[in-house]
């Protein structure tokens, strides 16, 4: 079973999956992959836009989901198509690590990034906060609150959780 992190730009998913990495855990995370394989996610979005963007997410995802005993950490907006949410429920446990909007301002400002975030942060991390957030709920197996907790404790808790 793999476990599957999910949340908001800034939540601490790529944190808290080496922090899970450290316990022994092999990582897998989207975003890297792309990078990987296609160049920066900025210059993806600048070049060929958002569509093109989420379409390879989803090839990533339906190529790590056929993995066992991963951590997947997922970018922010992949768990908005609902077909990479079959895939990575089929595959595991999606665990939501639930972060406060200021919180996530305060560790997402002056980060270029984050496309989706360019220009006036604030005002574009309130509004998919308000998108994103109740489609994290509903998907989510496991919702972590993460506000005041370190990468470390919240990789513990998930742990714990999942065992």
């Amino acid at each position: 079973m793999n476990i599957v992190l999910t949340g908001m730009p800034a939540s601490g998913k790529t944190s808290v999956a080496k922090e899970l990495e450290k316990l022994g855990k092999t990582v897998c995370d989207t975003d890297a992959e792309i990078v990987n394989r296609h160049g920066s996610i900025s210059s993806i979005f600048k070049n060929h836009g958002e569509e093109y963007f989420r379409n390879l997410e989803t090839a990533e995802v339906k190529r790590l989901s056929q993995k066992h005993g991963v951590v997947i950490a997922t970018g922010g907006g992949c768990i908005m198509r609902q077909e990479n949410v079959k895939l990575l429920r089929a595959s595991g446990k999606i665990v939501y690590l639930r972060t406060g909007l200021e919180t996530l301002y305060n560790r997402a400002k002056g980060n270029t990034s984050r496309p989706l975030l360019s220009g006036d942060t604030h005002e574009k991390l309130k509004k998919l906060y308000d998108e994103r957030t109740p489609v994290y709920e509903r998907n989510a197996d496991i919702i972590i609150d993460t506000d005041g907790l370190k990468p470390e404790e919240i990789a513990r808790k998930i742990t714990e959780l999942i065992q």
